[in-house]
């Protein structure tokens, strides 16, 4: 990848250097995301934790731009895979604070599942993602450390 930098002037020419970067380092530019909304102040926090340390990440409004199925897919086997099941992945996702809570909490779990992927807005927020390998819902400081 190259990336060409305006450095200033000099002389009245206007100077500009050409940086030459690995394809790994593009690979690895913005493998973590955040999903969240502008208005979530959870959500400006890990916005605020990640720019502080310098790590690159990609946010995603959920209000504007929804998860693909994919991507909810990869998240949700990413905390099935801490939480022990889909079911309970589920339970960690959803936001019981939210107000749509009360038709969620009484449906059956492939229900769950369809009604959390139509309205996204009843997770936990944010979701923080890190490539496919690991998702976390909520503010997790000590879990992004090792995200470095």
């Amino acid at each position: 990848m190259i990336i060409a930098k305006n450095c200033g002037f000099r002389n009245n020419r206007l100077v500009t250097r050409v940086l030459y970067l690995p394809p790994d380092f593009c690979y690895n530019l913005f493998m973590i995301q955040i999903f969240g909304t502008t208005k979530n102040f959870d959500t400006k926090k890990a916005q605020m934790w990640f720019k502080e340390r310098r790590i690159p990440f990609q946010f995603i409004d959920l209000k504007e731009k929804e998860m693909s199925r994919g991507e909810f897919e990869s998240v949700v086997d990413s905390v099935a895979r801490v939480a022990g099941s889909r079911a309970d992945a589920l339970e960690l996702l959803v936001d019981k604070k939210s107000k749509d809570y009360a038709s969620f909490a009484y449906l059956d779990d492939a229900d769950k599942e369809e009604k959390l992927f139509e309205n996204q807005l009843l997770m936990r927020l944010p979701i923080c993602r890190n490539g496919k390998n690991a998702a976390i819902c909520g503010l997790e400081p000590k879990i992004w450390e090792g995200w470095k």
